[in-house]
C-alpha cells in the first residue's frame, strides 16, 4: 500500500546540511510516509553521504541528470512520490519534530484543503536560530483558496512559506501542473497559487521548521529579481483570474513587492553582521 504522506528532498550541493536535513524527517514521531531524495548532479560528495541511507526501507535515493535548474529536481522527487500528501523539503533546511503528524492531520480533518501550511524559524549555517517565528498568521482556520491567493497577492511577498512549511495534497498538484516554472524565483509560490485556485488553505500554527539562511539570499540583484517576477506573476493572475486578483489588488501587490525587496535587503544585512558576530565569538572561545 502506498503511504499517506511521501516527503521529498530534492539536493543540490548540499553536502554540509544533508545529513541534518534527512535526520530531521526520519526522527519525526509519524510514521505512515516516505522518503524520496534525489540529488541533482552535486559538484560536492551530496551523493555520498546520502548512502549512509540507501539500507532504510523508508528511503529512495535518485540522481537527477544536469541542467534544468530547481524545476527538474524538483519534478524528478515528485513524479516519484506515492503518498496521498506530499511534502517538499529542501536539502538544507530542517523540520521541527512533530509536524509531519500535525500537517496530515490538518489536512484529514478538513477535506476541501488542498494545501496545509505553518510559520518557520530561521537558523544561520551552524543551526542557530536568528528569527524565532516567522510567518502570516492565519489563526488555526479554513481558509477559502482565493482569500489565501489574493492576501499573497496584496502582500507582495510569499505568505505561505518556504516549500517545507507546506503539504499538497499530491492530486491537486498533479492536477494544477506540478511544480510551475515560468517565475524561477517563484516556483513555490506561485506553484501553491495553482493549486489553492483548486481547494483551500488550512493553517497550521505550529512552526513547520528551520529555513537556513545562505549569502545567496543577500544579493541585489537577486531582490530585484524576485521583485521583477513578482510583479509578472501577479499580472498574469489578474490575467487570468480577474475574480479572485483585481486591479487593485495587483497594484497594491506591485507596490509592497517593490518595498519588500528593499525590507529584505536591509533585514539580511542585519541578520548577516549578526550571524558574522556569532562566529567570531564562538572563534574566540
Amino acid at each position: 500500500m502506498s503511504p499517506r504522506l511521501t516527503v521529498v528532498i530534492p539536493s543540490f550541493n548540499n553536502a554540509d546540511f544533508i545529513d541534518e536535513t534527512v535526520r530531521s524527517v526520519l526522527s519525526q514521531d509519524y510514521d505512515d510516509f516516505e522518503l524520496v531524495v534525489a540529488d541533482h548532479s552535486s559538484a560536492d560528495d551530496t551523493w555520498q553521504r546520502l548512502q549512509a541511507y540507501a539500507d532504510d526501507p523508508r528511503v529512495t535515493l535518485l540522481q537527477t541528470p544536469a541542467g534544468g535548474g530547481a524545476p527538474a529536481n524538483w519534478t524528478r522527487v515528485t513524479d516519484a512520490a506515492t503518498g496521498e500528501y506530499l511534502r517538499l523539503v529542501p536539502g538544507d533546511d530542517v523540520l521541527h519534530p512533530g509536524t509531519l503528524r500535525d500537517h496530515v492531520e490538518a489536512l484529514d480533518e478538513q477535506p476541501t484543503a488542498v494545501v496545509a501550511s505553518s510559520p518557520r524559524s530561521l537558523i544561520d549555517a551552524s543551526g542557530a536560530t536568528v528569527l524565532r517565528r516567522r510567518g502570516r498568521d492565519w489563526g488555526r482556520r479554513l481558509v477559502p483558496g482565493a482569500e489565501a491567493v489574493r492576501a499573497t497577492v496584496r502582500a507582495g511577498t510569499n505568505v505561505f512559506g518556504e516549500p517545507f512549511c507546506v503539504t499538497f495534497r499530491r492530486s491537486a498538484l498533479v492536477e494544477a501542473g506540478g511544480w510551475y516554472p515560468a517565475f524561477p524565483y517563484l516556483i513555490d509560490q506561485a506553484s501553491y497559487c495553482r493549486v489553492l485556485l483548486r481547494g483551500d488553505l488550512v493553517a497550521v500554527p505550529s512552526l513547520a521548521g528551520g529555513f537556513r539562511l545562505s549569502s545567496t539570499q543577500w544579493s541585489v540583484a537577486l531582490s530585484a529579481e524576485q521583485s521583477r517576477q513578482a510583479r509578472g506573476y501577479h499580472a498574469e493572475l489578474h490575467r487570468e483570474h480577474p475574480e479572485v486578483v483585481s486591479a487593485g489588488d495587483r497594484r497594491l501587490g506591485d507596490l509592497r513587492a517593490r518595498l519588500a525587496a528593499q525590507s529584505r535587503r536591509l533585514v539580511y544585512l542585519v541578520l548577516r553582521r549578526r550571524m558574522q558576530a556569532g562566529e567570531r565569538a564562538s572563534g574566540r572561545r
